[in-house]
């Protein structure tokens, strides 16, 4: 179970956070006591993949948000982010793929729904970010970003799945989304993830202003 953690003070929340409506989603419980959290979201205007791709790169780079200095993944989620840390670099060095991060938040600033975890990156590229939590070489987590871009921006899909495959594991499964990852602590996450994808929408382009070299390396919008 996750340590409990001091909430820092919320940043002030510049722009309206998306409401879970603005997205499809869905949570579905599967064999041997898994579950699967699926949310399509509302297209992410004047956002590229390539945007997305630099940003989880690069999320706790410092940046200027509400007039304060602080690290990108901070003003990523004003109210509901603790803590972002490189656990272990990628091997090519940095956060990209094969890296470790740390992920410290607190869905809803709910303290029974404090999440403490570090997971390995397994994929990162201008397709979309998978990161991965192993247990005694047992895959237990799974949460899946997918982009792609589109005609009213980047179409991005979240998949979260809890619980291990095999039959084996489903005491375990049955503890971890009854009890670590309970049904009110997922759908806590729902609203999180959709607030948290929607300020990318905004906060991406304040970002790429404070920063003109990478905004032409990576093109435009």
């Amino acid at each position: 179970m996750p340590r409990r953690v001091v909430l820092p003070p919320p940043r002030p929340v510049v722009r309206p956070l998306r409401e879970p409506g603005s997205a499809r989603w869905s949570i579905r419980r599967l064999s041997h006591h898994r579950v699967r959290v699926t949310i399509d979201h509302r297209p992410l205007a004047g956002i590229t993949p390539a945007m997305l791709l630099w940003w989880f790169c690069h999320i706790n780079d410092d940046m200027t948000y509400a007039g304060q200095r602080m690290p990108g993944y901070l003003a990523w989620h004003p109210l509901d982010h603790i803590r972002w840390e490189l656990a272990r670099p990628a091997p090519g060095g940095g956060a990209g793929e094969g890296a470790r991060y740390r992920i410290v938040e607190a869905f809803g600033r709910n303290e029974d729904f404090v999440v403490d975890s570090v997971e390995r990156v397994e994929k990162l590229d201008e397709t979309g970010i998978r990161l991965v939590r192993r247990v005694l070489g047992v895959q237990v987590f799974q949460l899946e970003h997918t982009w792609s871009a589109g005609e009213q921006g980047v179409h991005y899909v979240s998949v979260m799945d809890l619980g291990a495959l095999a039959r084996a594991a489903a005491p375990v499964n049955r503890f971890l989304t009854s009890r670590v990852f309970p049904p009110d602590m997922a759908e806590a996450w729902v609203r999180h993830n959709v607030e948290e994808v929607g300020v990318l929408e905004h906060l991406l382009p304040d970002v790429l202003r404070q920063r003109p070299d990478v905004a032409a390396s990576i093109g435009p919008a």
